[in-house]
Parts: structure tokens; sequence; C-alpha cells
């Protein structure tokens, strides 16, 4: 069975690269005109729509598809904790040897009252494990740390290295689910564009 994640479209925390993490901020103008270019690749075809219970997810899902999504808490965003609202260089500039101990910990990084990345590997499995049954296709709006520990997860990408798999925007991801077992098929394949879809 086919299964699409992409990220939500662009918010105001996003363009000054604040964590969000679960403050549930909405899109911005800017990011539903994003949302409001793409479609989803034929192979989605009447998809099952899910998404991440916060805003910025739920308001992607229904741009992107016309109907209300499921609502699945799995898909939400990683708890950044204390840190919420913070940006990479606030952290590394306040907290300096602190901070560096704590990057280096890769997928067991955990930000003070937050979840780390393993933490959000083992509910985003739990996820795919509830999907594997679905009868078609599914398509889901999430977050780009989830989607970051997702790569961890099948690539065997420690979050201290350089990542194997660059996660550009404007795209989606599809992956193979099947009697318990994960594959990515295909990561970044291009939301296909109002000025790409062919003539009604």
């Amino acid at each position: 069975m086919i299964v699409a994640l992409l990220r939500h479209g662009r918010t105001e925390w996003n363009d000054v690269r604040r964590m969000q993490g679960r403050a549930d901020v909405p899109l911005s103008d800017a990011g539903r005109a994003q949302v409001a270019s793409w479609r989803l690749p034929r192979v989605l075809d009447g998809a099952c729509m899910m998404a991440s219970p916060l805003a910025r997810a739920l308001e992607t899902a229904r741009l992107l598809s016309g109907t209300d999504p499921l609502v699945e808490p799995d898909l939400v965003e990683m708890d950044w904790g204390i840190w919420e609202g913070r940006t990479f260089e606030q952290l590394r500039t306040e907290l300096g040897p602190v901070y560096a101990v704590a990057e280096a910990l890769g997928v067991d990084y955990r930000p003070p009252g937050g979840e780390s990345p393993r933490d959000v590997q083992a509910r985003l499995l739990r996820w795919f494990a509830r999907v594997d049954s679905a009868s078609g296709p599914v398509a889901a709006v999430t977050h780009q740390g989830v989607l970051r520990a997702l790569v961890a997860r099948l690539t065997g990408w420690d979050m201290v290295s350089k990542s194997p798999v660059k996660l550009l925007p404007d795209s989606v991801h599809l992956f193979e689910a099947h009697r318990g077992r994960l594959r990515a098929i295909e990561w970044n394949v291009p939301l296909r564009t109002m000025d790409d879809a062919p003539p009604q």
C-alpha cells in the first residue's frame, strides 16, 4: 500500500526559522498561496487524507483535498519543550557548550520538557502500523521534524552527520507499508502545480 507524507505549507514562524513544535501556528498568506498551487501525484488519486492535529497541517490538508482530513495525533510535530519558539542560532549563542552536547546526541537529542527524534519515530511507526491495512493509498500532512525522524529511521542516519536525504520544499514523499514492513519508494516527488495540471 502506498503512503505519502508531506510537510504543511509555510507559516510566519517558518520564515524566521523559529521552532514551532506544538505551538498552533497557522499558515501564513504566503503558505496558503503555496498550498493552493499544489496537486498530489496521480498515484495518490482517491487517497484517504490525514493530518496532524495542528492548524497548519489541518488547513494544508483541507486546501489540498477540499475535504476535512482524518486527524492523527501521532503525526504531530516533535515537542520542543521549553525551547519552542526559539531559533537554533539563539540556542547555540545562549547555551554554547550545553547546546552542543545536546545536539551531539542525534536521535536521542531531547529538548528540556520535550521529546527526542527517537520518540517521534516510535509514534510514527505506530501510525504506519495502523494505516498498513488501509484499502487504498493514504496521504498525510505532517511536519519537518517528523519527516527528519523518518529519514533517520529508514536510512540509519544518526542525525549528527549530514543527512543522506535532503528534504525539498513543495514535495511529497512516497512509502510502501506492507505487513509491518516500511520502505521509501521515492523522496521529494514534486507536487504538481496548477500550471502543470492537464486541461479539464
